[in-house]
């Protein structure tokens, strides 16, 4: 028996159909991959598949869409490790920088408390150094000196409000007695009415 090596005109279409078919696939499996890398989405076998619209057993058993699957893939997950990558450098770079800014800071603080101790230790020795010059008979007289200071201070302060009040008095007075001369002068100065 022989078998006829030569298909037959209509098998031969058939393969050509299938062919043809089979690159359209393929065509819109590269189509859908670029498109999913140029959304940035993720790229699976299921999206590529929903994406050309063909199985997925179609992207499995055909070596040229296994391939560009894969590769897809691949790519993906190695642009998603560098973008982890990048985003953990720049979160560790912003961590890095808040710790160096809170090391400056602490170090700034524990100089203005160093600097602010000393100040309170200075200024309590004066203190002391204040207190022990004083004998209890000088405090004494102090106090009663500031007493009698700000009983006078009270009383040149109600005779200061006394004496202010008599001068707006006086040149309320003033005021009217110009208003009053001056009525009198345009009254001399006025032509007596002639009869």
């Amino acid at each position: 028996m022989n078998t006829a090596t030569v298909p037959e005109p209509r098998t031969a279409a058939a393969l050509a159909a299938r062919r043809r078919k089979t690159e359209a696939a393929l065509k819109r499996v590269h189509q859908a991959i670029a498109r999913l890398r140029r959304e940035k989405a993720q790229v699976s076998v299921a999206a590529i598949a929903r994406r050309a619209d063909v199985s997925r057993t179609f992207l499995y058993d055909n070596v040229e869409a296994r391939a560009a699957v894969a590769a897809a893939m691949a790519q993906a997950g190695e642009h998603q490790s560098r973008t982890l990558a990048e985003q953990d450098d720049e979160r560790e770079a912003t961590w890095r920088e808040r710790a160096l800014n809170a090391e400056d800071a602490l170090k700034a603080a524990h100089a203005e408390i160093l600097a602010q101790r000393t100040r309170i230790g200075e200024l309590l020795g004066q203190i002391r150094d204040l207190e022990a010059e004083w004998t209890e008979d000088a405090i004494q007289r102090i106090t009663t000196e500031n007493t009698t200071l700000k009983q006078r201070v009270r009383q040149l302060t109600t005779d200061n409000r006394t004496l202010d009040e008599r001068l707006k008095a006086a040149r309320s007075n003033l005021r009217f007695q110009d208003r009053r001369v001056a009525d009198l002068e345009a009254r001399i100065a006025e032509p007596a009415p002639k009869s």
